[in-house]
This record gives structure tokens, C-alpha cells and sequence, in this order.
């Protein structure tokens, strides 16, 4: 008996016993090449008949071109070895040839229409990427010597063009056929062999015919030999009825090794370029760039293929988890089919006709193997089913003893094969499990529903028509206490207030108002203790077996009460109790509903604390929130019980009231502000809860949302007044708003145009007048509004984060001017120069290292500098700033505490910190010749200073007499008005003596 299995081993090695009497015995060449080819013809017919693929016309198409290509061997032996003649072409037998290339592309496209359908849009462009990079290397080695040589005819050239023309052709089909993404067998793996020996061939033999170098009986003569074992070698393997067969596609699938081969193709163009550049003379140009393009087009399409496959998959998968979800949740079979088609009938594309179809199995027989079968190979009655279409994937539906039928256009299928196969899967689970969970709840049904109840925690009580207990569950000892209880009245475990609601169900039930119904009621134990539960009734007197009303009562008490702190969770502020911002904002839009309707006036108040970051940053995060805590406490204090406060996050607050007029609302934001001023003690410590309010009424809005937003603004602008302060909302708001946003905006622009220039204020001895140095103070001179005092725009640097681009461009223009001035004076003329830097500007990271580079690159001694900081930034504890500041120091820049006696804190960093000035704030000075305690104040700041060994400077001195009585107090430097206003460089450098040095500062 024939062994099919071994057919194409024999004839490997009867071919390869023909190869070596070709080589042995040259003289014979003629009949051992004839041998050869007329083998491989006869090799792939015997295939086709011997394993009866379903269709055989590829396979012929392939034998043909055997038959030709070894008929235009032997023509070509006949004329060289009979006729003698040398190397004759063109002739006959190079239409022989050449008519062997379409029918092996005619036999590879049968192979293609039958495993993956007519179209495969990603194969074919990977195919057309990989076959382009290799043709331009055709073009560049084998055409395009061919075009442009002068001993050949026009025939001659162009029957030399068509060959490597034809090897495109071939390797074009081939390589769609490889990336159709289908299974390799040991067909397609000879195939592949048998190409390539033809391709390398004529690769080889066209560049031997170039050189005139090739001869019959060469290495080459090799290549032709591998190109008809192969083919006809596949045609003998078993694997080769699987050729003509549908089968998955996967070409979408970029797998790592597809990717680096179009890759590789992709980089052959500009490869090809830059080795004729390097050579000298680019000759195919055109032919490159041609192409480069086409394989651009070829790549971004393919993107948007692998793009909207990767969208077709998302959609799939949402389908197939939709269907999964209604299988697990089915009930029947009925239910889980009907599922199934609904999901296959979304899945597959619109407008695609197809069958599904439930055949039903004889139980005895073996289940049919799962996948993408043939219609014609089907049942008779399968097949008349499915008659429309060629092809069907098929899933057995397991323990149901069915089998799942979806028969559609071939490529249809194979593109949903992956999810027909889970979705049938998931079927046949699911079928499993509805038809074990019908067996089991059948033979168990008694035994479940006896264990069921003994063993819920739910107690089942039958009641009969005088309300006494009939029957009660074990349970019923672990709800109400003893699971004797009956023969009792239902009312002993009821509390007396809800006997009327259940009384009144239990009615409803018995009149057939209600099928059954459920209510929450208080229920009392044996022990008189109170607990909540959970009723449900149901009406079953007409049941011989139950006879009464069936109770069902479960202890919620538990979950009540976590129902009930959920709410207040989601509700309340965990840090103060006050509502939060959800409540809050519900209970504003129903205030304004009911004002609507009643004419009644409802009031916002948006409180925000104006230097709780100080508090946190200093004394922190505990302390912070105790502070808030208190001032919850504060603000409801000073409101009625009606009225609403709400913490909103942080350290903003709210506050809800309906008042009967705007009067009450202003004095109510009066009376939170007055009352937020008063310090509070918290902690061992005492700490300010000054706070800014914003107020909103319904005169000026017409929804919730609408108050709140103004309330915001109305606060927004009571914080750019001064700490404190409270605003009500206006309709000129908006301007002052937008003016605000505006100066911003202005400002960011600003400081990108370097709008900003110094002026320079200077700094006097008290008892002689003579100045020790300058404070540099930045103005803006904006383009229209002219020069800006910094008192218009800082505050807003400061909120926007604009200070510190703005304050390392003033130290920067202060020290070139400081360089400048040195340079034109006397050595020692220009002592100080004093320049002001905010605390998010110290804190930034790297400043340390920035006045290290603009001292060197100004030239300034570290000595003339005088960095002036705020007391707010020595107030917190921070590692970091000390260490910042000890740097300073050690580089020899001084430093000096700005506006001193303004802050919050002890003067305990005095005594740690590595200041070297104290400058008194102008507002001591301003009323101290009418204020003893102002005085007192001076002079207690000056005595401080001398005691730790630190200078004074007293700023907005503007009267002799304040100058007289800060010498008297001991104060040795200030600045001021007195003496000079801040002045162009040119007016103060005027100021500098350009002999005699300035006086030191101690």
C-alpha cells in the first residue's frame, strides 16, 4: 500500500540522485536536466491526485509552469548542445520561460483566494513593502544595467528586463501569501524553498550574463534544482490539501521578526542612496525617491489598518464581555442562545449576510473538532442548512450534545474566528452550568431549602390570621433573643409606634393589594432591647403546606446605622461636623427655590482665613487643624441654629442664611469678621484667625450655582482690599475682577519685556545725614500708564508666582548697577547696596546658588550686598532656610529683617538665625510723636536689636521730629522722605562721594 507521508522524502531523493549524474556526468547534461524538470511536473500532478486537495486548479497552475520552464530547458539544450549554437537569446525558448512567472503567480493566488479570501488589506501591504525595497535592488543590479546597455537590441533588452521582472512578480505573490498570517506547513515550507532556489538563481544568472561569465553545469544550475524539488516536493507532502483550505487569518499581527523585515525593506531606498552618494554620482535618483514615497504611502496606511483593527478589537471585546455578562446571568438554555446570536449578529460587520444555526448531535457520537470548516463537507442536513455559503466555523456546545453553526463570507469568518471560538466556549459553559444546576436543584431541592432555612440568618415566621406566630425559624434565637417564641403575638416584637405601618401591610398583603412588600421597622428582643429590621411579607394561606402569612425578617440594625455614617460621611466634614461642599450646595439651591417661591431673601458668605498657610508652615498641620475646628466653631456660634455653615476645603468656609433683608446679611458678615479677629488659643499657643468674607444675596443672582459664584468673587476681591475685610457683591465686581485679571495679564508681559526698572532710595546716618548705602526699589514703567508703584503690583506677582522671575531680574540690574558704581568711584565710596527678596523667592530652589553667580558676574564684593527678607520666612522651623541662609552669611552677604514687628511669631528665631538688620516698619514710625505706645513700641524694637547685636534702620521717616526722636531712642540709621525720595541712578549715583568713603554699618 502506497505511504502518502513519504511520498515527497522518495522524491527528494530520486531528484537529488538526478542532480548528481547532472554534475557526474556533464556530457549527459541534456538528458539528466530533461530528467529533472519532466520529474517535477510529473511529481506535482501525482500529488494532486494522490491527496485530492478541494481544489486542485492552483496546483496545476503550477505543474504548467514546471512544464514550461523545463520545456525552455531543454529547447535551450537542444540548441546549444544539438544545433550548436552559443548562448542563443532571444529565442522560443525564452517565451517558455517567461510564461512560467504568471502561472506560478496564477497557482500562488489559488493558494491565497482559497486559505485567506480575495482581500487581506495588511498581508497585501506588508507583501508590497517587503517585494518594493526588493525590486528597487533589482532595478539598481539587474534592469537598470540592462537599460542602459548599448550592445544589446530592443528585444534583447527587453526580454533581459522581464526576467528579474517576473522574479518580482513571483516574490510579490509569495510574500503576500506569507504574510496572510496563516499557519506554516510543511507545503508552504517547500514552496518557500522552491522560490528561493529560483529567485537566487536568476539573481545569480542575471549577473553572470552581464559579466558573460555563466555556462550550463555552474552552481547556479543549483538554484533551478531546489525550485523543482521544492514545488513538487510540496505537492507530494500531505500537508499540501491544507493549501486550498480556509483557514484564521492573523495578519494584523505585528509580531517583532514582520516588523524588523519591513523595516529592513523600508531602509533599503535610502541604503541604496547613500552608497551611490558616497560613491560619487547618484544615478537613480527617480527611482529611489519613487520608491521611498510608495513605501511611505505603503507604511502609513498600514498604521491606520493596524489602528483601526485595534479599534475593531476594543469593539469586539466589549461585545464578547456584554455577552459573557448575559451568559453567566442566564437562567435557561433559551436565554444563553438567544445571547449568543445577539452578540454574533453585532460582532460581524453591518450588512454581512449570515446563518447561525444549533444542530443537534447524536449523543453517541464523538463531537466534531472546533474551527472554519467547509459547507460541502458538512452533514446533508447541516449542508442544507447552510447551503449560501461556502464556509462556517463550528463549535461544539459540550454536555448539551449540539454543535454551533455560523456561515458567512469566508473572510468574515476568519476575521471573527478568534471570538466565535470564546464566545461558543463561553456558551457551552454556560449551557453546562444551566443544565447541572437543573439536575442538582431537581434531586435536592427538599434537602437545600430545609438546610437553607435552618441556616439563614434571616428568621421565617408564619403568621396566621389573628396575627399569632405559627411557626419560627431557628434564627429566630439569634434576632429576637429565643427562638421559642411561637404562640406568640407578632406585636410582643414589635415597638409600639410601628405597629400601626406593619399592621397596615400586613393588611394590604391579606387583601391582595400586594403580592408581597417590604418595610424597615423597630423590633424589640426578648430582653426589651431595641433593633431594626427588615420585613418582608407574603401572602400563602392558599398553600396547605404553609397556611398563613410567611414572614421574612432580617436584623439590619448594623447596616443602618453604617447606611446612616456613609451619609454623614458624604455629607459632613470629618475634620469640624459642618456640612460639606455637596450639602452645602444642595441646601443653597433649595434655599433659593424656596425664596423664589416665598420672596424671602437667602444670603451666601464665602470666609476664607487670610494666614492659615503661616500657621500650618510654623505651629503645623495638628495645630492648623485645630484652628479650623475653632473657627467652625466660631462661625456657628455667631449664626443662628437655621442657618447653614459648611467647611468647603482647606481653610475656606460658608455660610447660608435667610434673613428678610440685606442689613441682617452685611451684619451678619460683620459680626464672623469682628469675631475672627479676636485671637484664639489653641494648643498652648496664640494664633490669628483673621479672615476675609465675600457676601452674595438673590437681589443679584437667580440660581445657587449663580450666588456661590459671586459669593467667590466677592470674596476674591475683599482679599485684595487687606486681611480682614468683607465685600457684598455688585455688579461693578466684574470690573474690578477683570481689572485685576487684566494687571496680571499686563504683568506676565511685563516681565517677559523686562518693563521694570530701579530706583534707588538711600539709607542715612541719623546724627550726620550721610548716606551708607541704597535700597534698590522696582518700578514698572508700563508702555501707556507710565511708571507703576510697586504697591500696585506686587501683591498680584506675589499671588501669580511672578515675584520671583521679576525679583531675580531686580537683583540682578541692582548689582550690575552696584559694579557699575564701584568701578566709577573712589574704593570704599559705595558701602551697601540693599535689595529685597520675597520668601518664594528665597525658597526656590537653587537662589543660593543664583546670587553666587550674579556676584561674580557683576563683579560686586559679597560684603556690599544686603539681601532683605521677611519675618514670614523665618517663622517656620525649616532646615533648609537656615541652611540657606547660613550660606549667605558664609559667602559675606548681609542680611536684614524687612518691615520687622509686622509678624505673628516669637522673636525666638533673633536669637538662632543669621540676620545682621532690623528694619522698623514705617507704620511704627508714623505715629510715634503722637503715640506713647508707638514709641514705646520703637524703643523696645531698638533696645531688642542692641541686645542682640543687630543694626536698625527705621523706614518712612518723613518729619525732622520723627527723626529727632528715633536718636533719642538710639536708633542709628533710616530712610525716608526726609532725606530723599527713591531716585534714578543718575540722581543717586550723583549722591555717591567719589573720594571720601561712606560711614560704615555697624
Amino acid at each position: 500500500m502506497l505511504d502518502k507521508s513519504r511520498l515527497s522524502a522518495w522524491f527528494a531523493i530520486w531528484m537529488a540522485l538526478l542532480t548528481v549524474a547532472f554534475y557526474r556526468w556533464p556530457e549527459m547534461h541534456m538528458i539528466w536536466w530533461g530528467a529533472i524538470g519532466l520529474s517535477s511536473t510529473i511529481g506535482v500532478v501525482v500529488g494532486v491526485v494522490v491527496h485530492k486537495p478541494n481544489r486542485r486548479w492552483p496546483w496545476f497552475l503550477l505543474a504548467a509552469a514546471l512544464a514550461c520552464f523545463g520545456l525552455g530547458d531543454f529547447g535551450y539544450n537542444l540548441l546549444t548542445d544539438v544545433f550548436g549554437l552559443e548562448n542563443p537569446f532571444p529565442s522560443f525558448n525564452d517565451v517558455l520561460y517567461l510564461a512560467m512567472y504568471p502561472l506560478v503567480a496564477g497557482g500562488l493566488l489559488g493558494f491565497i483566494r482559497s486559505r485567506t479570501g480575495r482581500n487581506n488589506r495588511d498581508s497585501l501591504l506588508d507583501a508590497a513593502t517587503l517585494t518594493i525595497g526588493l525590486a528597487l535592488l533589482s532595478w539598481i543590479f539587474l534592469i537598470d544595467p540592462y537599460v542602459r546597455s548599448t550592445e544589446l537590441t530592443v528585444v534583447q533588452k527587453l526580454v533581459s528586463v522581464a526576467y528579474p521582472l517576473g522574479d518580482v512578480l513571483t516574490l510579490a505573490v509569495f510574500a503576500r501569501l506569507l504574510t496572510g498570517g496563516v499557519r506554516r506547513n510543511g507545503s508552504i515550507n517547500l514552496l518557500g524553498l522552491g522560490t528561493a532556489g529560483l529567485l537566487i538563481a536568476d539573481v545569480v544568472y542575471g549577473l553572470l550574463q552581464l559579466n558573460g561569465n555563466w555556462h550550463v553545469g555552474g552552481p547556479t544550475d543549483l538554484g533551478w534544482v531546489v525550485c523543482y524539488a521544492g514545488w513538487a516536493a510540496a505537492a507530494l507532502h500531505p500537508s499540501m490539501v491544507q493549501m486550498t483550505e480556509p483557514t484564521r487569518s492573523a495578519a494584523a499581527d505585528l509580531g517583532v521578526r514582520r516588523i524588523a523585515l519591513l523595516g529592513a525593506a523600508s531602509l533599503i531606498a535610502p541604503a541604496v542612496l547613500l552608497v551611490e552618494a558616497s560613491l560619487g554620482t547618484v544615478r537613480d535618483a527617480a527611482v529611489i525617491a519613487t520608491s521611498s514615497g510608495v513605501m511611505f504611502v505603503l507604511v502609513l496606511t498600514r498604521l491606520a489598518g493596524v489602528m483601526g483593527n485595534h479599534r475593531q478589537s476594543l469593539t469586539r471585546e466589549r461585545e464578547l464581555r456584554e455577552a459573557t455578562t448575559t451568559l453567566v446571568s442566564a437562567a435557561d438554555a433559551a436565554e444563553a442562545l438567544s445571547a449568543v446570536q445577539t452578540a454574533l449578529d453585532r460582532l460581524l460587520p453591518a450588512d454581512t449576510p449570515h446563518i447561525i444555526s444549533l444542530v443537534h448531535l447524536d449523543p453517541e457520537a464523538e463531537l466534531p473538532p472546533p474551527g472554519l470548516v467547509r459547507v460541502s463537507g458538512l452533514a446533508p442536513d447541516v449542508r442544507s442548512q447552510l447551503r449560501e455559503f461556502s464556509s462556517a466555523l463550528r463549535h461544539p456546545l459540550g454536555v448539551t450534545s449540539d454543535a454551533l453553526y455560523l456561515a458567512a463570507p469566508t473572510r468574515a469568518l476568519q476575521a471573527l474566528q478568534p471570538t466565535f471560538e470564546v464566545l461558543a466556549s463561553q456558551a457551552a459553559m454556560a449551557l453546562e452550568r444551566i443544565t447541572l444546576s437543573a439536575e442538582v436543584s431537581r434531586r435536592n431541592s427538599e434537602a437545600y431549602f430545609r438546610t437553607l432555612i435552618h441556616n439563614t440568618s434571616d428568621v421565617i415566621l408564619i403568621v396566621d390570621d389573628n396575627d399569632v406566630i405559627q411557626y419560627a425559624s431557628p434564627s429566630a434565637g439569634t434576632v429576637f433573643g429565643d427562638e421559642r417564641i411561637a404562640g406568640y403575638e407578632l406585636w410582643e416584637f414589635v415597638a409600639r409606634d410601628e405597629r400601626a405601618r406593619l399592621a397596615e401591610l400586613l393588611g394590604q398583603v391579606r387583601a391582595g393589594l400586594h403580592g408581597h412588600d417590604m418595610i424597615d421597622v423597630c423590633a424589640v428582643r426578648v430582653d426589651g432591647s431595641d433593633l431594626r429590621v427588615e420585613v418582608d411579607c407574603r401572602d400563602l394561606r392558599a398553600d396547605t403546606t404553609v397556611g398563613g402569612l410567611v414572614l421574612t425578617v432580617r436584623d439590619v440594625t448594623e447596616r443602618r446605622r453604617m447606611e446612616e455614617q456613609l451619609i454623614r460621611q458624604a455629607f459632613h466634614d470629618s475634620l469640624t461636623g459642618l456640612a460639606n461642599r455637596v450639602l452645602f450646595q444642595d441646601r443653597v439651591e433649595q434655599a433659593v427655590f424656596r425664596g423664589q417661591h416665598s420672596g424671602s431673601l437667602v444670603g451666601v458668605l464665602f470666609i476664607d482665613l487670610d494666614d492659615f498657610k503661616i500657621v500650618n508652615d510654623t505651629l503645623g498641620h495638628a495645630v492648623g487643624d485645630e484652628l479650623l475646628q475653632a473657627v467652625g466653631r466660631r462661625i456657628t456660634g455667631e449664626l443662628r441654629p437655621t442657618d447653614t455653615v459648611a467647611r468647603l476645603g482647606g481653610d475656606e468656609f460658608a455660610a447660608l442664611i435667610e434673613a428678610d433683608s440685606i442689613n441682617d446679611l452685611e451684619l451678619a458678615a460683620e459680626r464672623i469678621v469682628v469675631a475672627l479677629a479676636e485671637p484664639f488659643g489653641v494648643a498652648g499657643e496664640t494664633v490669628n484667625g483673621i479672615s476675609s468674607v465675600g457676601l452674595s444675596t438673590t437681589t443679584d443672582a437667580r440660581s445657587g450655582e449663580e450666588l456661590m459664584r459671586q459669593a467667590d468673587l466677592a470674596l476674591y476681591v475683599a482679599k485684595g482690599a487687606g486681611k480682614g475685610q468683607w465685600r457684598r457683591y455688585q455688579s461693578d465686581l466684574h470690573t474690578a475682577v477683570l481689572e485685576r485679571l487684566e494687571l496680571r495679564a499686563a504683568l506676565d508681559q511685563a516681565v517677559k519685556e523686562h518693563q521694570f526698572v530701579l530706583h534707588y532710595q538711600p539709607i542715612v546716618d541719623l546724627e550726620t545725614g550721610v548716606p551708607l548705602g541704597f535700597e534698590a526699589l522696582v518700578r514698572w514703567n508700563h508702555p501707556t500708564r507710565g511708571m507703576i508703584a510697586p504697591g500696585h503690583f506686587i501683591e498680584v506677582a506675589e499671588e501669580s508666582g511672578l515675584i520671583v522671575p521679576m525679583g531675580r531680574m531686580v537683583l540682578q540690574q541692582a548689582l550690575n548697577t552696584a559694579g557699575r558704581w564701584q568701578r566709577s568711584t573712589a574704593p570704599g565710596a559705595l558701602r551697601y547696596m540693599s535689595v529685597n527678596v520675597s520668601a518664594r523667592q528665597f525658597r526656590t530652589p537653587g537662589f543660593v546658588e543664583e546670587v553666587r553667580q550674579m556676584l561674580r558676574a557683576s563683579g560686586v564684593e559679597p560684603g556690599t550686598l544686603l539681601l532683605e527678607i521677611t519675618e514670614s520666612l523665618l517663622l517656620r522651623n525649616d532646615d533648609q532656610v537656615r541652611a540657606d541662609l547660613d550660606a549667605l552669611r558664609a559667602m559675606g552677604i548681609r542680611l536684614a529683617i524687612d518691615d520687622f514687628g509686622t509678624g505673628y511669631s516669637s522673636l525666638s528665631y533673633l536669637q538662632h538665625m543669621p540676620i545682621d538688620v532690623l528694619k522698623i516698619d514705617k507704620s511704627f514710625i508714623d505715629d510715634m510723636l503722637s503715640s506713647a505706645q508707638q514709641r514705646a513700641v520703637v524703643t523696645a524694637i531698638v533696645q531688642l536689636a542692641q541686645t542682640f547685636n543687630l543694626s536698625v534702620v527705621a523706614e518712612g521717616v518723613e518729619e525732622p521730629g520723627q527723626r529727632d526722636a528715633l536718636r533719642e531712642v538710639g536708633c542709628p540709621y533710616g530712610q525716608g522722605y526726609l532725606f530723599a525720595r527713591p531716585l534714578s541712578e543718575p540722581d543717586a549715583f550723583a549722591l555717591i562721594p567719589k573720594t571720601a568713603p561712606f560711614a560704615a554699618m555697624a
